[in-house]
């Protein structure tokens, strides 16, 4: 009994001295650890305050102090100069140079290679066919072929034909150069070289007054580019000009307009987009009276001829510019290239306004030069003008003579 008493309080004894040893062991862990974050604690850098917090000190920067740098100096150092921009409004757009046009006089002859370019298949494929040795009935087929083609029109093909059988029959012998001039006498006959084909921008009688040209045709034949072109003619001619917009359905048409007078020095009437066309028309015929101008020019809206109400309205325009003076001239824009359809739209036209003269414009972009000749014998009015180009001097007076030699002799 008492050796089992002694062997448990030995096992206590030993119980105590182990968890001794354990606990002073935790303990040296502990003071160690302590003295560890100590350490780390001095030398480490400051902590950057959070958001809410207030440094304690402020990091070193390695610029230096503000002692060191010091304030910039007010007597050395220039003050930043201010951009151009805030010292001015930008410049406006200079105005255009006023131009000085060519003079319209002998502008076919100048432009006359185009016209052959373009022309050249007619007169050469009528020579090459007359030149054969034998004309017989078919080989007439082909020249009136050729002639429609051409579209010189149904009546004065017929009359051309006709005129060069017998006058063939007659020569017996034909040479190329005797040909040539047969064909340019005929030719010439057709295209009328007694028409007036002055464009009439005088008044008549006393009237103190500009001469008023009206400009109509439908949208896309060039008429608003025709008529800047035919005030650089008249300014070319010494003649003051005034142009009216009248398209006022095309802001496009007015700004256009107002650019080709501003190149030659005419003013430009123009209204509101969408404002009333003839109330535009009726003050360029005023302004012009007023700064006795020689000539206002009118650029109508492009209608299209299917439309009877734009083209009733263009009546009141004619009418509506009529109670200052009648009209002198109205010229009917076409373009060349549309051929037969062209005289469609001339038909309406006329019967809308007394038309009394025909620009051509596209006239070098076409091979059918024969519609010279069909658009006068269809409305009895000459054609007095023919767009050759793009270029702003490229609206040529129609000269019969120089039209039919490109014709005929172009190479």
């Amino acid at each position: 009994m008492d050796i089992v008493i002694l062997a448990l309080i030995i096992a206590v004894l030993a119980l105590l001295a182990i968890s001794g040893l354990v606990i002073s062991g935790l303990k040296q862990k502990k003071a160690k650890r302590s003295q560890d974050t100590a350490t780390s604690t001095t030398t480490a850098p400051p902590a950057e305050p959070k958001v809410g917090e207030k440094a304690e000190t402020a990091p070193a920067e390695p610029g230096g102090t503000i002692e060191e740098v010091g304030p910039p100096d007010t007597e050395t150092t220039e003050a930043p100069e201010a951009p151009e921009s805030a010292e001015a409004a930008p410049a406006a757009p200079a105005e255009p140079e006023i131009e000085t046009p060519e003079p319209s006089a002998g502008r076919l002859v100048r432009l006359r290679s185009r016209l052959s370019r373009s022309q050249n298949s007619l007169g050469k494929g009528l020579l090459t066919l007359l030149s054969r040795e034998r004309l017989d009935e078919e080989t007439w087929e082909e020249v009136e072929d050729t002639l429609l083609t051409a579209d010189v029109g149904v009546a004065p093909t017929e009359e051309l034909v006709e005129s060069l059988r017998e006058r063939v029959k007659v020569l017996g012998t034909r040479t190329p150069e005797e040909l040539r001039a047969l064909l340019r006498e005929e030719l010439l006959k057709l295209v009328g070289p007694e028409l007036d084909r002055t464009v009439r921008t005088e008044t008549s009688g006393t009237v103190d007054r500009p001469g008023v040209v009206l400009v109509v045709g439908v949208n896309g034949t060039g008429k608003t580019t025709t008529t800047g072109k035919l005030g650089r003619v008249l300014v070319a001619d010494g003649k003051s000009v005034v142009l009216g917009a009248a398209d006022t359905f095309r802001a496009a048409a007015a700004d256009q307009l107002e650019t080709w007078g501003k190149r030659v020095g005419a003013r430009t009437v123009r209204g509101p987009e969408g404002g009333d066309p003839a109330s535009v028309a009726f003050d360029a015929v005023k302004e012009g009276t007023d700064e006795s101008a020689d000539v206002v020019l009118v650029d109508t809206a492009g209608r299209l001829h299917t439309k009877t109400g734009l083209m009733d309205e263009l009546g009141k325009v004619k009418r509506v510019v009529e109670k200052q003076g009648p009209v002198d001239e109205v010229l009917l824009v076409l373009d060349a290239t549309t051929g037969q359809n062209g005289l469609v739209q001339a038909r309406v036209f006329a019967e809308v306004v007394d038309i009394s003269g025909i620009v051509l414009t596209k006239l070098d972009g076409t091979a059918k030069g024969g519609i010279v000749v069909s658009v006068q014998r269809e409305l009895g009015v000459p054609v007095k003008l023919v767009g050759l180009g793009e270029g702003p001097d490229d609206l040529a007076p129609f000269e019969p003579e120089a039209f039919v030699e490109a014709l005929v002799d172009g190479n």
